[in-house]
C-alpha cells in the first residue's frame, strides 16, 4: 500500500497521519510533545510504522505546527507548509465549499477565511490564554471534571451565567464567585464555553466578513459545549470533521501526496526507524540580537540534522533548506 505522511508538531501535542493513495486516513497517533519535539516526532513514526505494517511503502512526507521545520530535519521531509496552509487544505478536503475555518488548539487558536477555495484572509493567537485547550484543560481540573465530559455538561445547562473571557484570570475569578453563590456547574461550564467564543470572536473575527459553512477544528471541537456556542454566536451551523484533532497533520500528507505527484525523484523519508538510531543534543547560544536564544543542535548517529529553540527562524531555516 502506498501512503503518504503528515506531521504536525504544536507546543502541546505531536500527531502524525498516513493517508492512502484516496486521501483517506489509515492510520494516525498522538503524543504529548513534552517539551520534546524531536524525540517525539521520532517515536511517532515508530508507533505509526508498527500500526501501518511492513507493507506500506511512504511516497512522501509532509511537516507542519510551530516544530515543522525541525520534523521536517528529522523525519525526512518532501514538503514544508505552515499551519493555516495545512489546515485550509484539509478543511476543503472534508468541506470543499468551506468559507470559515475555526481552529482551536492547544496553546494557539487560529481562523481562516476561504473563498472559492482559496485562503483569502486569517488571524492568529498565540498570546493570549483565554480561550484555548490549555485553559479549558485547567478549568475542568479545576472543577473536578473529566475534559471529556465539559461538553455533555454544557449542553444540559438550562441558565448560563455570564462570564468575563477577556482574560484568564478574570474568566476564574467569575467561575469561583458564580460556584460560591451556588450556580448550577453545568450552568458555569457553559457559561465557560460561551465566553470563550465571545473572546475567540472578539479577537480573530473582529472586522472580517465571516461566512458560512463552517468548520470547526482542533482538538477543542470535540467540545460540544463549545461547537454550540459557536453555533448560537454565529446563527448557522458548524460542521466539526471526524479527525478534527488531525486536520493539521492530514493536510500535511494531503500536501505531500499533491508533491508527490510533481515531483521527480524518491521521497527523502528516512524511515519508521528513527527512534533506533543515536540522538543526541548540544547546544549554543545565539547572539544575534538581544533575546539570546538558546539553539539545540540535532544529532543522529553524529550527524546535524535539525537546530531547534530560538524565537524567530533563522537557525531553524538555516539548517534545513526545503527543496
Amino acid at each position: 500500500m502506498e501512503v503518504y505522511l503528515g506531521i504536525d508538531v504544536g507546543s502541546v501535542t505531536t500527531k502524525a497521519v498516513a493517508v492512502d493513495g484516496y486521501g483517506e486516513i489509515v492510520a494516525s497517533v498522538t503524543l504529548k510533545t513534552r517539551g520534546q519535539p524531536a524525540r517525539q516526532v521520532m517515536e511517532g513514526l515508530g508507533v505509526l510504522g508498527k500500526a501501518l505494517g511492513p507493507g506500506a511503502a511512504v511516497q512522501g512526507v509532509g511537516t507542519t505546527g510551530s516544530g515543522r521545520y525541525l520534523a521536517y530535519a528529522i523525519a525526512g521531509g518532501d514538503v514544508v507548509k505552515n499551519e493555516i496552509t495545512a489546515h485550509a487544505v484539509a478543511a476543503l478536503r472534508v468541506v470543499p465549499d468551506v468559507r470559515t475555518v475555526l481552529e482551536i488548539g492547544g496553546q494557539d487558536s487560529k481562523i481562516i477565511l476561504l473563498r472559492d477555495g482559496v485562503v483569502v484572509d486569517f488571524a492568529m493567537n498565540t498570546v493570549c490564554a483565554a480561550g484555548t485547550g490549555s485553559f479549558l484543560d485547567r478549568q475542568a481540573e479545576r472543577l473536578g471534571i473529566p475534559i471529556g465530559d465539559l461538553g455533555d455538561l454544557a449542553q444540559r445547562a438550562t441558565r448560563p451565567v455570564r462570564i468575563a473571557g477577556r482574560c484568564t484570570v478574570f474568566a476564574e475569578s467569575d467561575m469561583i464567585h458564580h460556584q460560591q453563590v451556588g450556580h448550577a456547574v453545568e450552568d458555569i461550564v457553559a457559561g465557560l464555553c460561551q465566553a470563550l467564543v465571545r473572546n475567540y470572536l472578539a479577537n480573530l473575527a473582529k472586522g472580517k466578513d465571516l461566512e458560512p459553512p463552517y468548520v470547526f477544528q482542533g482538538g477543542v471541537a470535540a467540545n460540544r459545549g463549545m461547537v454550540k456556542a459557536f453555533e448560537d454566536a454565529l446563527g448557522a451551523p458548524v460542521k466539526v470533521p471526524t479527525h478534527h484533532a488531525l486536520m493539521g497533520a492530514y493536510g500535511a500528507a494531503l500536501l505531500a501526496q499533491e508533491e508527490h505527484a510533481a515531483r521527480d525523484g524518491p521521497t527523502r523519508f528516512r524511515g519508521f526507524g528513527l527512534a533506533d538510531l543515536d540522538y543526541r543534543t548540544r547546544s549554543f547560544g545565539c547572539e544575534g540580537c538581544t533575546n539570546r536564544c538558546e539553539i539545540v543542535e540535532i544529532l543522529l548517529d553524529g550527524t546535524l540534522v535539525a537546530r531547534w529553540g530560538g524565537r524567530c527562524e533563522r537557525w531553524e531555516r538555516a539548517s534545513v533548506r526545503p527543496a
